[in-house]
């Protein structure tokens, strides 16, 4: 029999010392281990906060669905191997995002009219995790006809006066890559830079984040069937919200998340005039470089994964978002642009052109320019040592 091949990435000095201090406090006695359950994590989440605030604007079936959620990802969690450090991590993942549920309903039992801004028709970057999407939505969120979400406000959707989310990111994203040395070169950050929403998703009890970070088979098995309607009812509330903050509410939003493959038709419910623009690459080359990105999120919460079971699933998961992804296109009637990962890395003007055409937008002197800086900008970033890592997992 052969042996398991473990993924190459192991925990930074960091990740390993927290682990180890974690473990011990545990052990002896010195505080308990924060049970990974419902009940508990809804008390400590909504302290402060009133049962006006869990409903606010959103409807019985919405709160009944985050709730069942919150059950069922605890439950599998049960079974994911978390170690001290991804326990705590797991932790304060949730009990956030229901602080965060409570926060939000609070907001918009105050101003209900942010949860209802009218917006401009989205730009949807849908696409495969891995296949070029992140530079896409980059790119086009550069122009200055549109706007995108800064990755702080993916991280924390809930605005504030004065706005002191960009120094809070800061400082988590410097623990982050403390504890995951990987992390900019599989996608690199920045606390004001655009990036894909997942935020708003994890903040709804989506699988998208926590699939990346943790062996959550079960939690897969529930959420995947399921309609994912309450999730962007709560999606389209937050761009809203976060749209009326800006003041950009105007422009077209470019969004981006791998998990719109799966969920293409709640989506589309929502925003039943966007533009989409599919990216495409191929399939060997897309499970290669999710796997490594797994894997570095995986190796400093748990044990380590064998990279044929990170394979198996995410060859899976691929195949289930190709499938879905094709069926929605087949019945939207809006625009939809087509850009292939290798066409873009030879020449992404040409691409970025044919791309503004189809979609009826006009790619103007000011847009080639503002691309080219976050072009140049993003070609000097870690993740261009992405390639070893995919090297490593050849080997």
């Amino acid at each position: 029999m052969t042996p398991p091949r473990p993924h190459p990435f192991t925990r930074s000095k960091l990740a390993e010392r927290a682990n180890r201090m974690i473990a011990l406090i545990w052990e002896r006695g010195w505080d308990d281990q924060p049970p990974l359950e419902p009940e508990y994590l809804w008390r400590l989440g909504s302290k402060g906060y009133s049962r006006e605030d869990e409903i606010s604007v959103r409807s019985e079936e919405d709160v009944a669905d985050f709730r069942l959620r919150l059950e069922k990802l605890c439950a599998s969690l049960q079974d994911a191997g978390l170690n001290a450090l991804g326990h705590t991590m797991a932790y304060g993942q949730l009990k956030g995002a229901i602080r965060t549920r409570h926060a939000l309903g609070r907001l918009w039992r105050e101003k209900p009219e942010m949860a209802e801004t009218s917006i401009a028709p989205p730009i949807i970057v849908l696409g495969q995790m891995r296949s070029g999407t992140t530079r896409v939505q980059r790119l086009l969120a550069a122009d200055p006809q549109f706007c995108g979400t800064r990755f702080c406000d993916s991280h924390d959707p809930v605005p504030s006066r004065p706005d002191v989310r960009p120094l809070k990111t800061r400082a988590a994203l410097f623990l982050a890559r403390r504890l995951n040395p990987w992390l900019d070169t599989t996608h690199p950050f920045g606390a004001t830079r655009t990036d894909e929403e997942i935020g708003w998703l994890a903040a709804a009890l989506s699988p998208a984040a926590f699939e990346a970070q943790w062996c959550i088979a079960s939690f897969l098995e529930f959420s995947e069937p399921r309609d994912a309607s309450p999730v962007y009812r709560e999606f389209a509330r937050i761009l809203r919200t976060d749209a009326a903050f800006h003041g950009n509410a105007k422009r077209p939003r470019v969004l981006k998340c791998p998990q719109f493959a799966e969920d293409l038709p709640a989506l589309l419910a929502q925003f039943p005039d966007a533009r989409i623009i599919h990216c495409q690459r191929d399939h060997e080359d897309v499970l290669a470089s999710s796997v490594s990105m797994v894997a570095s999120q995986m190796a400093f919460q748990g044990g380590t994964h064998d990279v044929a079971d990170l394979e198996s699933e995410w060859r899976r998961k691929i195949a289930l978002r190709e499938t879905r992804m094709a069926e929605a296109l087949a019945t939207f009637t809006g625009p939809v642009a087509t850009v292939r990962f290798e066409k873009l890395n030879a020449n992404w003007q040409a691409c970025m052109a044919d791309t503004y055409a189809t979609l009826g937008l006009d790619f103007t002197a000011g847009a080639r320019s503002k691309m080219a800086e976050e072009l140049a900008g993003s070609q000097e970033a870690a993740h261009t040592q992405h390639k070893a890592q995919l090297e490593a997992f050849a080997n």
